[in-house]
């Protein structure tokens, strides 16, 4: 594969697109017009909550004067990205890395391991050993499981009545 491809791999063509407007110091609406398309299709791509058809992918390369086909590259890339993580990512961490015993009082089958998260952390940071510290957090996200765990040592040094409410 080309080098320039491997260098934007997997990063949302929305974002280069936003790099190179600014780079050549182009206004997002001067661009849009420039190229046939709405101002709000270009920002919406640019803030990554679109995915770029085709034919916009054709109308941005050649306003930026880019090889044919290569923003649907781009976007083509970012997707199969997004689909490999989410084969990945399994509903559960690594079983054969966590006690059973840690949740003695939980029938552990029957864990919703997305919405119980906190008490999961919590527990694990508790009474779990490194391994399973470091599996749950490869499975959850290091800055998840820190920000769980630093909101827990933070309440814990205040009175209950003086804790912040949470929602």
């Amino acid at each position: 594969m080309e080098k320039w491809i491997e260098k934007y791999r997997g990063i949302h063509p929305g974002a280069i697109l936003d790099r190179q407007l600014k780079k050549r110091k182009v206004k997002q609406n001067a661009f849009a017009r420039h190229i046939h398309v709405p101002a709000q299709t270009i920002n919406a791509i640019i803030k990554g909550s679109r995915k770029m058809t085709p034919e916009v992918a054709v109308k941005i390369d050649e306003g930026l004067g880019f090889e044919e086909s290569t923003m649907a590259v781009l976007q083509a890339l970012y997707e199969t990205r997004l689909v490999k993580d989410k084969l990945h990512q399994t509903d559960h961490p690594d079983f054969s890395k966590i006690r059973r015993i840690l949740f003695w009082d939980t029938d552990f089958a029957k864990i919703n391991w997305q919405q119980q998260r906190k008490a999961v952390v919590r527990r694990v940071w508790e009474r779990g050993n490194e391994e399973e510290k470091q599996e749950i957090k490869r499975y959850y996200g290091a800055d998840i499981v820190d920000a769980i765990i630093n909101h827990t040592k933070a309440d814990s040094r205040h009175p209950s009545f003086l804790r912040p409410k949470t929602s």
